[in-house]
């Protein structure tokens, strides 16, 4: 299974894609987007847009992992994710390629064991687990940890879907 993980924002997108199961995950590629404030809306827009669809064309994930936060006190800031989020699901609906959304205390607990894990702890495992000896970016870290998350939970969802049918 490849997953794509996104780590939503304007100014900076972290996307991470590991390939493998919740034994065994290899890591494939990992990027922070940037934007830069000067750009008018719609192009940095477009730019995500543009990076989101040519890595679902070239690696053709299996599912999307997104990190699903709700910043509630700066609506500003809120509004600019949630207009990355959006490109990023439309991208997503564009390619066929279902998302999967994850809290940060779910990432953190799935990675670390605990919801109230520091980012520096769940920096280190996303390292280990994939075999990562370079430093880069938080965003793109937290984009890996959260597809990642999604291999742990995978076997999860599968039975559920198993059980429904």
């Amino acid at each position: 299974m490849i997953v794509l993980g996104v780590d939503p924002g304007l100014a900076n997108l972290g996307l991470g894609l590991v390939e493998g199961d919740v034994r065994k995950a290899r890591h494939l590629y990992h990027v922070c987007l940037t934007t830069e404030s000067a750009w008018v809306m719609p192009r940095r827009l477009q730019y995500i847009h543009a990076e989101v669809t040519r890595l679902l064309g070239e690696y053709r994930p299996d599912a999307v992992a997104i990190e699903d936060q709700i910043l509630r006190r700066q609506a500003d800031v809120a509004f600019k994710v949630g207009q990355a989020f959006g490109v990023v699901q439309l991208a997503c609906a564009q390619a066929g390629v279902p998302i999967h959304a994850y809290g940060p205390m779910q990432v953190k607990r799935s990675l670390v064991g605990t919801g109230r894990a520091e980012k520096e702890q769940v920096i280190y495992m996303v390292k280990a687990t994939l075999g990562i000896r370079e430093l880069f970016n938080n965003h793109a870290a937290d984009a890996l940890a959260l597809a990642l998350t999604h291999l742990a939970h995978q076997p999860m969802l599968t039975a559920a879907r198993l059980a429904r049918t």
